[in-house]
């Protein structure tokens, strides 16, 4: 069943709210009559859509347009800063779900307004800080942490069996051999389906797997093996060049 929260925004644009969730809490399926910006300070937390699974690494956060329905996963102690959003407070709001950067500034805004009245005089500073929240949401960079679900049954059986077992091979040659197609067709279908082609909706699945072990202190080493590196260089190289630093370096950072 999924519930529904509803919020007032007779005085602000938006209401913040902080909430710190211990390892292995959960949410379960929920909607908003708002938009949501969720915005992790450390841990991760995966967002489950009907559209797909979403993970928040540290620092970044997720937005979240008004009525999606979504389930939270928590990994690792979370520190979460939310803005509730008023849908009408600009026209231009990001449309769909996706993870986002969170910008030094938008990050010390969202601070800045967990300390704000609830009611403020216009031209003020408050106005301001909540006006400057709205025009930086408009400029988030999306980040490719969405691993989108296939619209087929045969594709979503495959997903799964790469969810519950990120280690193997899988290459498209066994996988197509699975569904009985040519790697051709598979890689078509993948493409029209989920927006990514097989190879790289495998190696989004494997660097998800990988921050939620990285955020339970997992080794990097043991993390690389187990998600079918040959070494922990490979793997190294692979989360440097999406993540734009090393997971011994993000997760000492975050």
């Amino acid at each position: 069943m999924t519930t529904a929260t509803t919020f007032s925004f007779t005085h602000r644009p938006l209401v913040p709210f902080a909430h710190d969730y211990v390892h292995g809490a959960s949410e379960p399926w929920h909607q908003h009559d708002c938009a949501q910006l969720l915005h992790s300070l450390s841990g991760v937390v995966r967002v489950d859509t009907a559209s797909g699974c979403w993970v928040v690494p540290p620092g970044r956060g997720v937005w979240l347009p008004a009525g999606t329905p979504h389930a939270i996963r928590i990994t690792g102690n979370v520190a979460a800063r939310t803005l509730f959003i008023d849908p009408l407070a600009r026209a231009d709001l990001p449309a769909s779900c996706q993870i986002v950067q969170i910008s030094a500034l938008l990050r010390e805004l969202i601070l800045t307004s967990l300390t704000l009245p609830e009611s403020y005089a216009p031209g003020s500073r408050d106005e301001r800080v909540y006006e400057l929240i709205l025009d930086e949401i408009r400029i988030m960079p999306v980040l490719p942490f969405h691993l989108p679900e296939p619209e087929s049954e045969a594709l979503r059986n495959l997903c799964q069996k790469i969810r519950q077992t990120p280690g193997e091979s899988w290459n498209s040659t066994q996988a197509a051999s699975i569904l009985g197609m040519s790697e051709r067709t598979l890689n078509r279908h993948f493409q029209q389906q989920t927006g990514l082609s097989y190879s790289e909706w495998v190696r989004r699945a494997r660097l998800m797997e990988a921050l939620l072990r990285l955020a339970q202190g997992q080794p990097v080493l043991r993390v690389a093996l187990d998600l079918g590196y040959g070494s922990h260089s490979a793997f190294t190289a692979m989360f440097r060049r999406v993540m734009g630093i090393s997971p011994s370096d993000y997760f000492r950072n975050d």
